[in-house]
């Protein structure tokens, strides 16, 4: 009895070592492939394809910025006063040398009659000196001739001598008086036409537009107190900040096209006229200076503006979505499906232009199609099949 149950047992653990063999070599077969099948076939894999196109391609860049005027002046009196008339206003027109604005000018009126009176009393203690200078010659020769005759003493004739060089010296004193009252004169003058404020910048056109008014009649001022800013707007400056990949592509002359929100739909040309040599620290970008025509002033100085600019072209390239390029072992590539649609062959490329969803293949002439979806799937040599073909194909019957 003992025997036969031991033979049981032996013959169970035989049964499901036997079944374990079994159950791997189904999982290592799992379709039931017969030893005729062909070991380690794989089923196409199914993917999206699209043409290779030839033709032009250029590198856009657009940059956000804000528009500013290409020059300014701030209107300010050299001399401090009340404000007594200010004909300009924002948004009025402005010529050059035009005057704007006029200060109380009661007491710089003062102070050229002042310095008038003080020239006159001056001109008079010059004539006087004159006068006693002749006398002091007419002594002094007298002196001379009595001298030489012995009627003179030595010390009379010293003391001659000596009031005519002291009429001299006053002389000399009352001359350099006349010229300090005609400069003061000339400075008061100079004060009193400081209170006519003009607007008389260099440079630019002639016309220009006031963009602020910073006070109004009747206020008092310091002199250089800003009292209006003018700008001129047109030409008008766009400001745009660069970051490093763009900035050496980037050239003096070289075309933009600018939009704003003011005039949905509308491009406004322009060219990039400066660029910095250094970049902002804190940013790491670089100012960039446009020059827009504004020949209608209807762009205006901190508007928001769009800039896109061609940074390269390419007239004949070859090109492929973006989406086609794909990596294997670190080189970038696409694969290209064979003339009969069922395989594809890897090929390495090199990325030029980048525009948009389209990239350029620099130096290829690969033609064809490439693959844009399923790539995961794939090896050089892998078989495929497009889906989107096989259901536009007509249906045999």
């Amino acid at each position: 009895m003992k025997i036969t149950t031991a033979k049981m047992v032996l013959l169970i653990i035989l049964g499901a070592a036997a079944a374990g063999l079994v159950w791997q070599v189904a999982l290592r077969n799992p379709a039931g492939r017969t030893g005729g099948a062909k070991a380690g076939a794989k089923r196409p894999a199914p993917v999206e394809v699209t043409a290779i196109e030839h033709g032009p391609i250029e590198l856009q860049r657009s940059f956000s910025g804000a528009l500013a005027p290409r020059a300014e002046f701030v209107v300010a009196p050299k001399v401090a006063g009340r404000v007594v008339h200010l004909s300009a206003n924002i948004a009025d027109a402005v010529q050059r040398n035009q005057t704007v604005g006029e200060l109380d000018n009661g007491e710089y009126i003062q102070a050229v009659s002042q310095a008038k009176a003080d020239l006159a009393v001056a001109r008079a203690n010059l004539a006087e000196a004159r006068s006693a200078l002749a006398i002091g010659a007419r002594e002094f020769e007298r002196m001379k001739t009595l001298r030489q005759r012995g009627v003179a003493s030595e010390s009379q004739f010293d003391a001659a001598q000596a009031n005519q060089l002291a009429k001299q010296v006053g002389l000399n004193a009352a001359e350099a008086q006349v010229a300090h009252a005609e400069a003061a004169l000339e400075t008061a003058n100079i004060r009193l036409g400081y209170t006519r404020i003009t607007a008389n910048w260099s440079g630019g056109e002639e016309r220009r537009v006031v963009a602020e008014r910073f006070v109004d009649e009747g206020e008092m001022v310091a002199a250089n107190a800003p009292l209006l800013r003018i700008v001129e707007l047109d030409p008008i400056i766009g400001v745009i900040y660069v970051a490093e990949r763009d900035y050496a592509l980037l050239q003096p002359g070289l075309p933009v096209r600018l939009t704003t929100d003011a005039f949905p739909g509308e491009v406004f040309p322009g060219q990039i006229e400066r660029i910095a040599p250094v970049f902002k620290e804190a940013t790491r970008q670089a100012r960039v200076e446009l020059l827009i025509d504004n020949p209608g002033q209807r762009l205006k100085p901190g508007m928001f503006i769009r800039a896109t600019a061609v940074l390269a072209r390419q007239s004949e390239a070859v090109i492929v979505p973006e989406q086609a390029l794909t990596t294997r072992d670190g080189q970038t590539g696409v694969f290209l499906v064979a003339a009969d649609g069922h395989s594809v062959s890897w090929q390495e490329v090199e990325v030029g232009i980048r525009n948009a969803e389209r990239v350029e293949l620099v130096g290829s002439s690969l033609r064809g199609r490439v693959v844009t979806l399923g790539q995961q799937l794939l090896g050089d040599g892998s078989a495929i099949t497009i889906p989107a073909e096989q259901s536009t194909a007509p249906a045999n019957h």
